[in-house]
């Protein structure tokens, strides 16, 4: 993997990464690898988890997969002793678990009469569909804090990085639920950063702009590839004009977790999305 920068502060840590069998997670697998860290492939499917954990060991780097349920904390204590027993403490910890749910979406960007009985409106939206997305987004960052932070204490060289979104500075419309998770996991971020930092932990995170892959594909373009109304407008908010690659977010996180780039950087919540958060129309 060619890398912008490639820290060496990182060899021979032990890097856990949550939701690591996706694209972007799993991109972000193989650029740690790359700069010598032992990676922890955590996912809720095996198969994912190994196929990113065969590619780095293919290409010589350490790697193996687990399968995890972020939102079950005996799950998470079971898999922490499993990689304590494989590698040792945990060092860093990048939680990538997160997504959307169609159960957690409406129909409508603003409200108005139902045409149809397959529209979703703001009051069709079920208790468990907001409670997944919340849950899988904030809960499924929070309890990983929880488990692998304990190795962390008063260790040098440690640090946590969450992954929240643009749409935690200014919500999405049609997606509350995910637009609330993420700006709570970007508070307790700057919450976690204070409260760590007498032990030496520092947390950040990065806040991904619009990037295309498999999981929103079908909501930025149409089967025949043209692009969506939703798409047009995302672009036309976002300076510079296109949707991000998710290589783009590597340099940047390399750089949060490696004590070397950021020793004295804690409660950071950076944006990496082409300006969209900036940009008020005008």
């Amino acid at each position: 993997m060619k890398l912008a920068m490639k820290p060496e502060n990182l060899n021979g840590k032990v890097v856990v990464i949550t939701g690591a069998g996706g694209v972007i997670c799993g991109a972000m697998a193989k650029a740690v690898a790359a700069c010598g860290a032992k990676v922890c492939v955590l996912d809720r499917l095996i198969d994912k988890a190994n196929e990113v954990a065969e590619e780095i060991v293919k290409d010589g780097g350490i790697a193996k997969g687990y399968c995890n349920n972020v939102l079950d904390r005996e799950d998470l204590k079971r898999v922490h002793e499993e990689i304590n027993r494989d590698f040792g403490k945990v060092d860093i910890l990048i939680n990538g678990a997160g997504g959307n749910s169609p159960k957690a979406t409406t129909s409508q960007e603003y409200y108005e009469e139902k045409k149809s009985e397959d529209e979703i409106s703001f009051f069709d939206l079920k208790q468990e569909g907001v409670e997944f997305v919340f849950d899988l987004n904030f809960l499924g960052t929070f309890l990983p804090c929880q488990e692998f932070g304990k190795d962390m204490l008063g260790r040098k060289g440690c640090s946590i990085l969450n992954v929240s979104s643009m749409n935690a500075f200014t919500p999405l419309t049609k997606i509350p639920a995910y637009s609330a998770a993420k700006s709570s996991v970007s508070n307790f971020t700057k919450w976690l950063a204070v409260h760590f930092s007498k032990e030496g932990i520092r947390v950040n995170a990065i806040a991904p702009g619009f990037l295309v892959t498999a999981q929103n594909q079908a909501l930025l373009y149409n089967a025949d590839g043209t692009p969506t109304a939703r798409t047009e407008k995302i672009l036309a908010a976002t300076p510079m004009e296109r949707f991000g690659d998710p290589e783009e977010l590597l340099a940047a996180t390399l750089f949060l977790i490696d004590e070397g780039c950021s020793s004295f950087i804690t409660g950071v919540v950076l944006p990496i999305d082409g300006g969209f958060s900036s940009y008020a129309g005008v």
